[in-house]
């Protein structure tokens, strides 16, 4: 059974390989990423029913899982790589061109683990309305997750969806924020303020839990929490509490590096901070 330190090991290597993928190609989002490493680690390892061996894009009779903040695809792809979605190598690849690795998830090329386009900011939770929906019609007992980041919330189609959910009682979702203050023009409370998140997504009619986000074990307990509320009418909201480059102390609680990769010696700096736990690709 997969422990918090085995989890804590994995978010390391998690962490290492984000750094390493963005620096390589001088190209990605590594801010966000480091942030949300302890977070997907928990759902990839103990919090999802998932099937690795038998990838369908349907994901019948099993949980799915949307990044609606795609542009923080490195986290993704290496904890899909280490939950054996394909192999580790292919991070090598990442943001080069023919890869499937590319900077926003894509289904063009048929990745493992992708089931959306993603990265078009707002729409990751009407597809999760969408995929809810066909799982109560098709009987399926199923969970859906999603991600979004706080400064996501400035778009509209979220406030949409999140009515729609509400009202029509999809109570097989769980949504989470990764509320870490920063966007890529600074702090959100700079950019357009988002109020108290806890009151309004209960306004919207949502069962909203929060949690620290870089404590594995209240990550597991909130989410088991969290699965418990489900079936019971209402969709689940998790505010997440995170910090931008979480790991690494120069990239830490600033926007700076929500789109901008480190140098070969930043790289280096980093990687002195980050254990490697389970081999570098």
């Amino acid at each position: 059974m997969m422990e918090t330190q085995d989890l804590e090991k994995i978010s390391s290597q998690v962490r290492r390989d984000i750094v390493r993928m963005v620096t390589a190609v001088q190209s990605g989002h590594p801010g966000g990423s480091l942030g949300c490493a302890d977070f997907l680690t928990a759902l990839y390892f103990k919090v999802m029913k998932l099937n690795p061996d038998e990838f369908t894009m349907n994901g019948e009779g099993e949980d799915l899982f949307f990044l609606s903040n795609g542009h923080i695809s490195p986290v993704l792809y290496s904890v899909l790589a280490h939950k054996g979605y394909f192999d580790k190598s292919e991070l090598a690849t990442f943001r080069k061109l023919g890869s499937r690795l590319q900077g926003h998830p894509s289904i063009s090329k048929s990745l493992p683990g992708v089931r959306i386009a993603s990265g078009s900011l707002g729409q990751g939770l009407s597809v999760a309305l969408g995929a809810a929906a066909a799982k109560k019609l098709n009987g399926d007992n199923s969970i859906v997750y999603t991600l979004h980041g706080d400064g996501e919330l400035q778009e509209g189609q979220i406030w949409e969806a999140a009515m729609y959910a509400a009202a029509n009682k999809v109570d097989n979702l769980i949504s989470t924020v990764d509320y870490n203050h920063k966007q890529i023009d600074g702090d959100i409370d700079d950019v357009l303020p988002m109020g108290d998140l806890v009151k309004k997504w209960q306004a919207f009619g949502w069962d909203v839990l929060e949690m620290d986000g870089h404590n594995i074990n209240e990550i597991l307990k909130t989410m088991e929490l969290a699965k418990s509320k489900t079936g019971n009418g209402k969709p689940v909201m998790i505010i997440m509490t995170t910090i931008m480059g979480n790991g690494v102390d120069f990239m830490m609680g600033t926007h700076k590096w929500h789109g901008s990769p480190p140098s070969k010696e930043q790289e280096g700096i980093a990687l002195s901070q980050l254990t490697e736990t389970l081999g570098d690709y």
